[in-house]
């Protein structure tokens, strides 16, 4: 499957909040300027992998990670190795994730990122009511990728 990458605009929103639901993740706080914010992996124009990003100042907490059925590991590194870029390209200090799959965490360790406890979060992250609902989700563990 070819897929083509791409930054999320405003007249994507539609589409990427119904591609969200369909792989029953949250999309409270998505709206035109966040749409802006994501990454999506597309084929023949249908919406195929996506991954968003919250900007706090220097700090970026990455959400809303979808994959459709059949995409493999590569598909997933391409698409966090591009976040990264831009991320870096924004001047962004650090960026964050949250996870409540343990099988996840070696992927992300891959990809750069070491587990933190929730208190080395920046500051203005618990300002936001998208990481205070993160905060309690059972079992989450928040890692973290510097430039």
């Amino acid at each position: 499957m070819e897929l083509s990458l791409k930054s999320g605009t405003r007249e994507d929103l539609a589409r990427i909040i119904g591609f969200l639901e369909k792989a029953g993740l949250g999309t409270a706080g998505i709206d035109e300027e966040t749409a802006e914010q994501f990454l999506i992996a597309e084929n023949d124009g249908e919406i195929k992998a996506s991954l968003g990003i919250l900007l706090f100042g220097d700090f970026g907490l990455l959400r809303s990670l979808a994959l459709s059925e059949g995409l493999g590991g590569q598909k997933l590194f391409m698409l966090f190795e591009q976040m990264l870029l831009l991320a870096k390209q924004k001047g962004l200090k650090a960026v964050y994730l949250a996870t409540n799959k343990r099988a996840a965490i070696p992927f992300f360790e891959m990809a750069g990122f070491s587990m933190i406890v929730k208190s080395e979060l920046p500051e203005a992250f618990f300002r936001s009511a998208h990481v205070m609902e993160i905060l309690n989700v059972e079992n989450s563990v928040f890692m973290e990728f510097r430039f």
